[in-house]
């Protein structure tokens, strides 16, 4: 596993994330990419949730990414990104998509950032 050392303190939790899977990218390391991706993802979702006061924000990141594909106030485009997300690595490394996670991940948080609650 690769370690990528902490960002600067003043980013948000959500940049920071997307900064890190954009060099664990560079770097070769596309499971890292789409664990960071996942994690940005994540926080951005659980914001959503706190700021919509709803009971269960709490969570990791799949916990999260599982509870918005089944979100009927998400998009359907937003939840298909969370379920790529979320689809399982096969044991040769494969998605059954080529959906870029990064992106899926960027999709997410714009929609929490712009849905506000």
């Amino acid at each position: 596993m690769l370690y990528f050392p902490c960002m600067d303190a003043n980013q948000a939790p959500v940049e920071k994330e997307l900064a890190q899977a954009h060099k664990a990218r560079a770097m070769g390391n596309e499971g890292q990419a789409r664990v960071c991706a996942r994690r940005a993802a994540g926080i951005a979702i659980r914001e959503w949730y706190k700021r919509r006061a709803e009971a269960g924000w709490h969570g990791d990141a799949m916990k999260q990414l599982q509870r918005l594909q089944a979100d009927m106030l998400a998009p359907e485009e937003v939840r298909a990104a969370a379920r790529r997300l979320t689809t399982v690595v096969s044991l040769d490394h494969r998605l059954p998509f080529a959906d870029d996670p990064i992106e899926d991940a960027q999709g997410i948080i714009e929609f929490a950032r712009r849905e506000g609650g």
